[in-house]
């Protein structure tokens, strides 16, 4: 029965693979240096959220208190990062979760980024690359009305226990852009992240 099984396992493995243009090289490639661009985050991080308010209601009641936590661990062989950040009110309410896997490309030099916002049930993508002592990216999702926002973040002052988030925000397809919608401030816990 064991032999059946894994016969079979086996067999489904090579019809998947033929289905998807082959497997893996014979030999597979050294992981590049660029895959360990996005290390700074592997770990479990405290947060300080900062989203951006405007309007009467920020006149009156200030810009809401957010904390939270993100965890990162490497994946795929070295070549990426899996991370989950979750954002509370200042009661423990949540607010948001966020699963990302991060990928680097060797071809295109990019990073490819897909995230899955769990309580909303809507994905996003970007891309991204390291310049100038941060990590940058640009990509879309969609927001409630199910319009496309285009979005810019950078990943800055990075240091072994703390680093900052910043998002731009453009409901126009990068024509103007609202600036600083969304500022997290990461202080890490440990270099090591529970799953």
């Amino acid at each position: 029965m064991k032999a059946l099984v894994l016969s079979l396992a086996l067999a489904l493995t090579g019809i998947a693979h033929a289905q998807h243009g082959g497997g893996a090289p014979a030999v597979a490639a050294a992981v590049p240096a660029e895959a360990a661009q996005f290390d700074f985050l592997v770990g479990q991080w405290e947060l300080e959220v900062s989203p951006k308010v405007n309007g009467l209601a920020a006149m009156i009641h200030g810009a809401p208190k957010l904390v939270g936590s993100w965890k990162a661990w490497k994946a795929f062989d070295g070549y990426g990062l899996d991370d989950e950040l979750r954002i509370l009110d200042a009661s423990g309410n949540p607010m948001s979760l966020n699963f990302s896997q991060r990928i680097f490309d060797s071809k295109s030099k990019r990073w490819l980024v897909n995230g899955l916002d769990v309580y909303r049930a809507r994905f996003g993508s970007s891309t991204g690359q390291w310049q100038d002592g941060e990590m940058r990216l640009e990509g879309s999702s969609q927001n409630a009305e199910g319009k496309t926002v285009t979005t810019r973040t950078r990943y800055l002052e990075i240091t072994a226990d703390r680093f900052k988030m910043r998002q731009d925000r453009s409901y126009d397809n990068g024509a103007t852009w609202e600036e600083g919608t969304l500022t997290i401030v990461a202080k890490r816990v440990s270099r090591k992240a529970l799953r």
